[in-house]
């Protein structure tokens, strides 16, 4: 149980107390419980979704969007805020790409991306629960949490001696594979073919933004990793208003 704690810890703004420093290698195996983290932030999101049946659509999407951003502690809209701002103003340089996502200021267009994401989201929970589709949020944290333990997977950490290259250096690999394969399959079971043209775009996406990383800074870091999450969630949550 110690490695899901401490992805629950580190995931969520949820009130997880460690008995003490965890082990580089339980760090490591921690990533494989992401999935989990992802849904028990969807079951709390169908829960609240219940609880508020009844309340207009535009109130209850709003509501459930402010519980999505705390649970998370808005962790990885930081990490895509910093992200957003490196990109434009690194001006394609690797260093200075680096080196601006240090900076804990946000400039303008962290701003402008924030609101956008957190705008298409709203439409697109809004768009779920006037379908009575409040089930289907389930899907969105799973895939992205799913999503950064195919990233430590698959793609190099560039910033050593952080938390990152750790938990990439003691990832449990083939555990990881077969963990990935289980929440695609299991996605696949319960969401029919909705679900599979959510896997697909979010397999594109997921493939664009990884390129991106690479290409710019060699791999990825926290912040792009945040920044992934973030907006395969978005996706998501569009293509399901779109499908359903």
């Amino acid at each position: 149980m110690q490695p899901w704690w401490i992805a629950l810890q580190f995931l969520s703004s949820l009130p997880v107390r460690l008995p003490g420093m965890p082990t580089p290698q339980q760090m490591g195996r921690s990533v494989v419980c992401y999935p989990l983290v992802g849904g028990l932030f969807g079951l709390l999101l169908w829960g609240a979704s219940a609880l508020l049946h009844g309340a207009p659509a535009p109130l209850q999407a709003a509501l459930l969007l402010s519980l999505w951003v705390a649970l998370s502690g808005a962790l990885h809209l930081d990490g895509l805020a910093d992200s957003a701002d490196a990109w434009l103003g690194g001006f394609g340089d690797r260093e200075r790409t680096l080196q601006i996502m240090k900076d804990p200021r946000s400039g303008p267009i962290a701003v402008v991306t924030l609101v956008l994401v957190l705008l298409l989201k709203f439409c697109a929970v809004w768009v779920l629960l006037e379908r009575d589709a409040g089930a289907w949020l389930l899907l969105a944290p799973v895939l992205g949490r799913a999503a950064l333990l195919a990233l430590l997977l698959s793609t190099p950490y560039v910033r050593q001696g952080g938390l990152g290259a750790v938990l990439a250096e003691h990832l449990p690999r083939q555990q990881a594979r077969w963990v990935l394969l289980g929440c695609a399959a299991l996605v696949l079971l319960l969401g029919g073919t909705t679900a599979l043209w959510a896997l697909v775009w979010l397999a594109i996406a997921f493939a664009l933004l990884r390129r991106a990383m690479c290409q710019r800074l060699g791999g990825t870091t926290g912040d792009t990793a945040g920044a992934l999450l973030e907006l395969l969630e978005l996706v998501c949550v569009v293509v399901l208003a779109l499908c359903l």
